[in-house]
């Protein structure tokens, strides 16, 4: 078995990260690199986004393709997310985010991954080899970008209540998939242009 973990200081209310981490796939719209691409679906949404909801996995680590489909173990508000693989390649894969307030406005993340490749002996040598690292750069990558947008000017929606987001969801399917936040700048534009008409 294998941990990654890394963490990152973000200044802003531990309720704002916590918020925007709850929405996995806030954070798969970070997850991108030249060697590491990762889109979150939601299927089953619990009440707040916790224990029991239910989500899919489809990633790109090193020009390798896999799918798992993860559920919600743990839902801590303003303190820890956790969810697991219930189904998919892996023989154990386990997320966890965890907040801790350091003050009225700053927060420390930590994002670890617990996992346990597929394939064996071949898959052993392949998590040493690339994913590992490939690992442990996106999810760095991952926190910096959070914490650039969460630290910008407050235009991420932190806030957003569940038929909100099924819309945005949709238009995000209508634009081919786009990340969240590259449908949410696209309405917002066009709410402005209709604006401008005004």
């Amino acid at each position: 078995m294998t941990l990654v973990s890394k963490s990152i200081e973000i200044k802003t209310p531990v309720q704002n990260v916590f918020t925007y981490f709850a929405r996995p796939e806030h954070v798969s719209d970070q997850i991108k690199s030249d060697t590491i691409g990762m889109s979150v679906v939601p299927m089953d949404i619990k009440e707040g986004m916790g224990v029991g909801t239910t989500f899919r996995i489809i990633g790109d680590f090193a020009g390798r393709r896999l799918e798992w489909d993860c559920e919600t173990t743990e839902f801590v508000r303003d303190k820890k997310i956790s969810a697991k693989q219930i189904r998919g390649p892996f023989k154990k894969w386990q997320i966890t985010n965890e907040f801790e307030s350091l003050g009225e406005n700053l927060t420390r993340v930590r994002m670890s991954v617990d996992y346990d490749m597929p394939f064996g002996l071949l898959g052993s040598l392949f998590a040493k080899a690339k994913f590992t690292k490939s690992a442990e750069k996106g999810m760095e990558t991952a926190l910096y970008n959070v914490r650039g947008l969460l630290e910008g000017n407050g235009s991420i929606p932190v806030y957003i209540t569940l038929d909100a987001y099924k819309k945005l969801l949709a238009e995000k399917k209508r634009m081919n998939d786009v990340p969240v936040s590259t449908a949410l700048t696209a309405i917002i534009e066009k709410y402005n242009a209709l604006e401008a008409k005004i």
